[in-house]
């Protein structure tokens, strides 16, 4: 048994760089496979962000406007 656990250390040793390099080849042929979008894409995207953004920092201060107009009423 201790034989066993001494072999498999001295095995995960060896295996410890291709692990790290097979690691970083993967990861590349991962960044391959991506498809980036183009510049009018992610202005469109960001556009709609910023508007939506905007839109409901407005919609919150209305919200909060109406709420301490309603609570300076009760009090």
């Amino acid at each position: 048994m201790a034989e066993e656990k001494t072999a498999v250390k001295k095995q995960e040793k060896q295996d410890a760089p291709v692990r790290k390099t097979g690691f970083f080849k993967g990861v590349k042929a991962e960044f391959k496979k991506i498809i980036w979008p183009s510049k009018a894409t992610v202005a469109k995207e960001t556009g709609a962000v910023v508007f939506f953004g905007i839109a409901l920092g407005v919609l919150i201060a209305i919200i909060d406007a109406v709420v301490k107009f309603g609570l300076g009423l009760i009090m």
